[in-house]
C-alpha cells in the first residue's frame, strides 16, 4: 500500500538584525536540521542603517517538526545575531477591525476580496463614527457592526472603546478604510505598527481638506493615493504602497475624485495584502516591502 501523504505546515519567518557575514548560512542550516523545504526566500541590507532583512517562506512536515522545536532554534539564533524576528503559520488567517466613516469604497473593496478569497483575512468587526444606516445598502455578511461616535469631549472614551473591541476580538491588525478621525498620540502609539491608513493623496502633497480640488486648481498631471502605518505624526508614518494615475486638463473635480477612488482601493488592497503576507518589515520612519 501506499503510504497516506504527510501533512506539511507552511511558515513565514521574517526577521532583522545588525548585518554581518553568516546570517544567511545560520538560518539556512537551522532549517535543514530541522528538515524544513524553503520554498521562497527574499533578503534586503541596508547600507544607511546597516540593517540586515529577510523574509523566508518554508515547509516543515507536521509529523516531524514542531511549532516549538522551530520557535526554540530560532530564539538561539535570535540571541546570537541580535536579530529581531517573527515566525507564523501561513494557514491561520488574520484578524482585522476595519474602521471606516462615510466614504465606504475601500471598506466594500476589502469586504468584496475578503469574500472571494483572494485576501486571506478574518473581519472580527467594522467600526464607524456613522450608525448603521449610512450603510443600509451593504451587506456585512454578519460582521459585527460598532457604531462608536466621537465627538472632542467623548474622544478619550471613544478611542479606549475601541482599543476594548480590539482586545476583546484578538483583532492583529486595524484597517483605517477612509476612518476621517484623528487618532490621539495615545490611540496612534497603542497601535504602532498594527494599523493600516489610507491617504487620499500621493504624500506629500495636498494635505487637509478637499485634496482633490486643490490638486485640480494647481493643474496637476498625475494624482496618488499612499498606505502607510499609523505613527504619532499625522500621515508622516512609513509608507507601504503608493500608486498614481495621469491626470489631463479636461479632468474636472468630480473626475479626479472618481479616480482617486479607484487609487485609493488598490492601494489599500496591495497594502494590507503585503502587511498579511508578512511582507512588510518596519526600518525606522521607512519600510521595507518584500513585494512580489
Amino acid at each position: 500500500m501506499t503510504a497516506p501523504p504527510v501533512s506539511q505546515t507552511t511558515y513565514v519567518l521574517t526577521l532583522s538584525c545588525p548585518n554581518r557575514p553568516g546570517i544567511v548560512a545560520a538560518i539556512s542550516g537551522k532549517l535543514a536540521e530541522l528538515d524544513a523545504n524553503i520554498t521562497e526566500a527574499q533578503q534586503f541590507d541596508d547600507r544607511d542603517s546597516t540593517v540586515f532583512f529577510m523574509r523566508i517562506v518554508f515547509e516543515v512536515a507536521q509529523d516531524r517538526t514542531s511549532a516549538q522545536q522551530l520557535r526554540e532554534a530560532l530564539a538561539v539564533l535570535g540571541n546570537n545575531f541580535s536579530m529581531e524576528w517573527a515566525l507564523h503559520d501561513r494557514s491561520v488567517r488574520p484578524k482585522v477591525l476595519l474602521m471606516v466613516s462615510r466614504f465606504d469604497h475601500c471598506l466594500v473593496d476589502l469586504l468584496y476580496r475578503w469574500r472571494i478569497g483572494e485576501l486571506p483575512i478574518e473581519p472580527v468587526g467594522i467600526v464607524s463614527n456613522h450608525p448603521r444606516d449610512v450603510f443600509a445598502d451593504l451587506d456585512f455578511y454578519g460582521i459585527p457592526f460598532h457604531h462608536v461616535p466621537v465627538t472632542k469631549e467623548t474622544k478619550p472614551a471613544q478611542e479606549a472603546h475601541v482599543l476594548d473591541l480590539l482586545a476583546s476580538s484578538g483583532a492583529e491588525l486595524v484597517i483605517l478604510a477612509r476612518y476621517m478621525q484623528v487618532l490621539s498620540n495615545e490611540m496612534a502609539a497603542s497601535l504602532s505598527g498594527r494599523c493600516i491608513n489610507i491617504h487620499h493623496s500621493f504624500l506629500p502633497g495636498f494635505k487637509g481638506a478637499r485634496p482633490y480640488h486643490q490638486a485640480f486648481a494647481r493643474g496637476v498631471k498625475l494624482i496618488g493615493a499612499t498606505a502607510h502605518y499609523v505613527t504619532l505624526d499625522l500621515d508622516e508614518g512609513p509608507i507601504i504602497e503608493q500608486d498614481v494615475e495621469r491626470i489631463s486638463h479636461a479632468d474636472t473635480p468630480e473626475d479626479l475624485i472618481r479616480k482617486g477612488r479607484d487609487i485609493e482601493r488598490r492601494v489599500l488592497a496591495r497594502a494590507v495584502r503585503y502587511h498579511i503576507e508578512r511582507r512588510t518589515i518596519i526600518n525606522g520612519s521607512r519600510t521595507v516591502v518584500f513585494a512580489t
